[in-house]
């Protein structure tokens, strides 16, 4: 049987992702507790999605910290203080050191299919340009375990969008955005489910008879 995940959010700008978290659970789509909300900017607009849902925030920015421990620890230490069970990154731009504590338990969507085009650098539009400039014909979204590289960690979950002639990067983003409303419920219901279980570097999602890579 599945458990109600606690979770906190971490985002850096518009805060789409917080948003979809939001409504799905608003339409009774995805169940799980949405405690606390970061932002690494006072400016990210992703702030009143947060104030229109209630989840109170705050903002810890890079920039008031000395060391990248110093900011791990302003992060993290907030989601220890509401029982989070899950860390789920949302468009956060800032490079994170993971605590022990929290190994296995912070996750992240990135808008492309990792390994290709993600790290350091790749985010929002440019993630998008740079799969028109390459000319690969299909691209999509990840879901994966975040550690102390930029988007390194196990792959749980990938889905793919085909890239269609004519597409601008803008308009690639609304259908690789549209795949990842789905996809990072999903995998927050297959953690609710202790289905999701990493073997070094490959993650296996069980169903209820076997175990599928």
């Amino acid at each position: 049987m599945s458990q109600r995940l606690s979770l906190a959010v971490l985002i850096s700008g518009g805060g789409t992702t917080l948003k979809n978290l939001i409504d799905r659970c608003a339409m009774g789509q995805l169940d799980v507790d949405i405690r606390l909300v970061i932002s690494s900017s006072a400016t990210a607009r992703g702030l009143a999605y947060a104030t229109a849902a209630g989840v109170p925030s705050l903002v810890v920015q890079r920039s008031k910290h000395a060391t990248p421990e110093e900011f791990s620890e302003a992060i993290f230490q907030p989601c220890r203080e509401v029982d989070a069970d899950v860390v789920a990154m949302g468009g956060f731009l800032n490079h994170v050191l993971i605590p022990d504590d929290f190994a296995g338990r912070v996750i992240n969507i990135h808008p492309s299919l990792m390994p290709a085009f993600c790290g350091q650098g790749y985010y929002g539009l440019r993630v998008h340009q740079a799969v028109l400039d390459y000319g690969v014909k299909v691209t999509g979204c990840t879901v994966h375990f975040v550690d102390n590289e930029f988007d390194h960690g196990p792959i749980i979950v990938q889905r793919t969008v085909p890239v269609e002639e004519g597409d601008a990067a803008a308009s690639l983003a609304r259908r690789v955005f549209a795949t990842e409303c789905d996809a990072y419920p999903d995998v927050l219901r297959l953690i609710a489910e202790d289905r999701v279980h990493v073997d070094g570097r490959v993650v296996r999602v069980r169903d209820r008879d076997r175990s599928v890579e």
